[in-house]
């Protein structure tokens, strides 16, 4: 099984001009993002691509990156098994977000829950956060949360440091905490230190060239079981070839299949059917 674990969804208009700006830079033909964003094509890609299942981001960063509303993803997913939904909610617009996310989870069926202090600018242990983390630790919903750096104007790398994590790993055990792109940039040894010493910690590696992963994550065979794939597309080069190119790592086919879907659909709940 091979789960994408961090695709973006939305039509070029949903986005501000320097995120589509950098995702042309991967795509020949400035009108392919928007001809796939149709569920049944957008789907069929994917298959064609490698990948069996797909967690599938709102975003709600008007600011720095962009509008795809949780409703445009309830609708894009809701009739493809293989399309799971992930909510955003951005702290500053949703002033009663644990209710919402309550809504989003048991009404709209979402499985996740995605976090971007460095978009929506606040520290992720600021404890006015904590009626959102309980919620989904209630929920049993893992929540991802951007880690590392970002090229898109406005972000700030300060709220995006995962040591910023720890505090909730402590404080709220059974809460399943992704930190995605693995620390980009600053934070590799930091992010792969604490998947190692939480349990309820994982490691994703959108965004990562996979041919490098083992420089950023020297211990990548110790840590497989606390690894995530996930591509960031369309901001990325084709899926199927970052595919390929973890299946060729120097690694154990054990450590490469958790890191492409094991540890996902355990996660996700998919390994229980």
């Amino acid at each position: 099984m091979i789960i994408d674990f961090h695709i973006h969804l939305g039509k070029r208009k949903c986005w501000l001009p320097w995120v589509t700006d950098f995702w042309d830079e991967f795509h020949d033909d400035p009108d392919t993002i928007d001809d796939l964003m149709e569920p049944d094509k957008l789907s069929d890609y994917l298959k064609k691509e490698g990948v069996d299942f797909t967690v599938c981001l709102a975003e709600v960063n008007p600011l720095t990156s962009g509008t795809v509303t949780n409703e445009y993803v309830f609708e894009f997913c809701k009739n493809k098994d293989s399309l799971i939904p992930f909510a955003s909610l951005n702290p500053y617009l949703f002033p009663e977000a644990p209710k919402v996310l309550e809504k989003y989870v048991k009404d709209y069926g979402f499985k996740g829950l995605k976090m971007l202090p460095n978009y929506q600018w606040y520290y992720p242990n600021d404890n006015k956060l904590y009626p959102i983390y309980a919620k989904a630790e209630e929920l049993q919903i893992p929540v991802m949360f951007h880690t590392g750096s970002s090229i898109f104007k406005g972000a700030r790398i300060k709220y995006a440091d995962p040591k910023l994590l720890d505090d909730l790993a402590v404080d709220f055990p059974h809460l399943t905490i992704i930190m995605v792109h693995g620390g980009r940039g600053f934070w590799y040894n930091d992010a792969s230190f604490l998947a190692q010493i939480h349990p309820n910690m994982y490691l994703e590696i959108a965004g990562l060239p996979p041919q490098n992963l083992l420089t950023y994550f020297p211990d990548l065979e110790k840590i497989s079981h606390k690894v995530i794939f996930g591509t960031d597309w369309p901001g990325c080069p084709g899926i199927k070839k970052n595919i390929e190119i973890i299946k060729g790592l120097p690694i154990s086919k054990e450590s490469k299949s958790k890191i492409l879907g094991e540890n996902a659909a355990r996660i996700l709940g998919l390994d229980n059917g």
